[in-house]
């Protein structure tokens, strides 16, 4: 760990490792230089095989280590060390994800600047590009697809501090208790757009989600997986569905459903284009016939609604053009008062789900 004398803080670092061991000591490296130190950093080896997995004598003595002999999910094993976890904050941040050394203390302070705020994202850059944006917060366009806003822009695209529609659980803080409250992550996802899954169901209890600038990590990115891999094109197309779902309020499901078909469509033939339709089509005939147990969590999800529906559509990305071009799409604290306008949006009635 760093020195001594640094701050500890109370946070808790969460690391799930699966085929990291290529970088998950750089990652170990960048956090014992944190200018202020988390009180607990846990590594979750997620059943990685034999060739690529990591072990005990890898792993510094001041890190927890949990060892998973299978692959339980990035959801499922997030969960897992969230519930050893005895802080005010966790911290989830990737085996690949590389912290600048003020990169904590620059979450906490957003914590301080926005007291009502209990999740926070950092700025990702991409590792070994340089000027090259990996994200800023996790956008939700309303034909219910989700994109990591700012991925592959120039770093003139990165926005001010301000309101985003969930954070990217690449490199995010959030409170404890609401993160055990919302259930954690939902391990029906395995992994990719749980943290989009997340966000929303904490927004339909009338949370926000604050991107913070100066809070930066660089990113390699799909360190496990390549982006259009069939794992990843399988798994991101079935929980986008059920994302949908679970998730958007009444009318709105129904007004933005053609709209979701034909961009799912239109999806298809992107997959065709680089060589996955197999996986695509599976992904997608799982996320309809699967969804059953989803669908019966949208009427417990929708129920504890704490917002007006409008509060939540307001986050939500409306142009095609900021999808097709992944822009980020953040709410700046001092274009409309992002904090004074969700306390109005708070209401105690429950419209019907």
């Amino acid at each position: 760990m760093t020195s001594s004398k640094a701050p500890v803080a109370d946070v808790t670092v969460i690391i799930v490792a699966y085929a990291s061991r290529e970088w998950l000591p750089r990652c170990l490296d960048a956090l014992s230089r944190q200018t202020v130190k988390p009180a607990r950093v846990i590594v979750v080896e997620n059943g990685s095989p034999p060739d690529t997995c990591v072990t005990r004598s890898d792993i510094p003595a001041w890190v927890d280590f949990i060892e998973n002999e299978t692959n339980i999910g990035f959801a499922g094993a997030n969960n897992q060390a969230a519930r050893l976890a005895d802080t005010k904050w966790i911290v989830l941040l990737n085996p690949d994800a590389f912290a600048e050394p003020d990169w904590l203390a620059r979450l906490l302070d957003a914590a301080g600047r926005w007291p009502d705020a209990r999740i926070f994202g950092s700025t990702q850059l991409a590792y070994g590009r340089s000027g090259i944006l990996d994200g800023a917060g996790d956008a939700y366009h309303a034909f219910g697809l989700p994109f990591r806003g700012g991925y592959g822009l120039p770093l003139s695209y990165l926005p001010e501090e301000g309101e985003t529609f969930s954070a990217c659980a690449a490199a995010m803080m959030i409170d404890r208790k609401l993160f055990m409250d919302l259930g954690g992550f939902d391990e029906r996802y395995f992994c990719y757009c749980e943290d989009v899954d997340l966000g929303f169901r904490a927004r339909l209890r009338g949370e926000i989600a604050i991107q913070v600038r100066d809070a930066v990590v660089k990113h390699v990115g799909y360190g496990s997986s390549g982006r259009w891999s069939p794992f990843a094109v399988y798994h991101g197309t079935r929980n986008r569905l059920w994302t949908f779902a679970k998730n958007m309020p009444f009318p709105w499901v129904w007004i933005l459903l053609p709209m979701h078909a034909a961009a799912t469509i239109a999806l298809q033939f992107a997959a065709i284009r680089r060589g996955v339709p197999l996986s695509y089509f599976r992904g997608l005939i799982d996320g309809v016939f699967g969804a059953g147990p989803i669908l019966a969590q949208r009427k417990a999800v929708q129920t504890q609604r704490g917002v007006k529906r409008n509060a939540i559509m307001r986050v939500m990305a409306w142009n095609p053009f900021e999808l097709l071009g992944r822009k980020p799409h953040v709410i700046p604290a001092w274009s409309r008062g992002a904090q004074a306008g969700h306390e109005n949006d708070l209401t105690d009635k429950r419209e019907a789900p």
